[in-house]
Formats: structure tokens, C-alpha cells, sequence
């Protein structure tokens, strides 16, 4: 095995925060498509199915370090928002909390001197950078429009 039973235990919980974050996204994606936001559905379905394709790669990581894959339970995600900022805002505080994990990740890895983990986890880093960035510019739109003026947004978010 190419990490530590603390290392592993950590990934697991990593990987049901990465599915957690996937379902969070679908309800913000369903709350937009309820409100006729199609293109803000879209672009939440999207960023539901990369936070899938992250816990993916843990698990994949999982494996191939001879680790054990033990996904944990998810918690329901919040459904009911009210406003398109209070949506958008789950969504950047979501993206920052994952990145204080993974740099706590970072910091485990190299606590144990496992420099492939730490290696991995580079990908994630960088990552990071681009949804909690991405997140907060889309907020920042929400925020100057306002609440009266989502039909722009969607106009905005269909040509980016």
C-alpha cells in the first residue's frame, strides 16, 4: 500500500465531500431551472458532473495506491434558496471550504513524506484556483444585476 491508513481514511471523507458538492450542484442546478434559468441549470449540471469526476479520480487514486475505497454517506444538499445570489454564494463558500481540504490533503501528504500523493493532489490545487475564482466572478455578475435582472444573467452565462 503506497499510503497510510490515515491518508486513506482522509481521502474517503474527501471523496463523499467531492459527491456532496455534485449533489449540491444539481439542486442549485434544478432551483434555476425551476426559476426558467435554463442556462444557469446548465452550467450547475456541469460543475455537478466535474465534482463527480473529482471524487472519481480519488477513487481511482484509491485503488491504485492499494488504498481502500469507503464512500462515506452524503447529506442531503439544501434545495431551497432564496435568491439567485443566496444560490450562487452556497456555491463559493462550497468551493472554498474544499479548498482549505485539499490543502489540508497537501499537508497530510507531505506530513507523511508521500510525495505521489502530494504529486496528485497538485492537480487538485490548481483546480481550485479556477472553480472558486469562476465561482466568484458568476457572483459578482449575480450581485451587480440583481435579483430583477436574471434574465441578462442568462444571456450573460450563455455566452460564456
Amino acid at each position: 500500500m503506497l499510503i497510510s491508513k490515515k491518508f486513506n481514511n482522509s481521502i474517503n471523507v474527501q471523496i463523499g465531500d467531492e459527491l456532496g458538492a455534485s449533489h449540491q450542484y444539481m439542486s442549485i442546478a434544478a432551483y434555476f431551472e425551476g426559476r426558467y434559468l435554463k442556462k444557469f441549470g446548465e452550467l450547475f449540471r456541469k460543475q455537478a458532473l466535474e465534482e463527480r469526476e473529482h471524487a472519481e479520480k480519488f477513487i481511482q487514486f484509491l485503488l491504485d495506491a492499494g488504498g481502500k475505497v469507503e464512500i462515506p454517506a452524503i447529506p442531503a444538499p439544501k434545495a431551497d434558496f432564496a435568491s439567485a445570489e443566496e444560490a450562487v454564494s452556497l456555491a463559493v463558500d462550497w468551493e472554498k471550504d474544499v479548498t482549505k481540504k485539499i490543502y489540508a490533503l497537501v499537508e497530510q501528504a507531505e506530513a507523511d513524506k508521500n510525495y505521489i500523493a502530494r504529486e496528485f493532489l497538485t492537480w487538485y490545487v490548481n483546480e481550485q484556483l479556477e472553480e472558486v475564482s469562476s465561482m466568484e466572478q458568476l457572483l459578482g455578475v449575480v450581485q451587480m444585476s440583481g435579483e430583477k435582472n436574471l434574465l441578462m444573467l442568462e444571456a450573460y452565462v450563455s455566452h460564456n
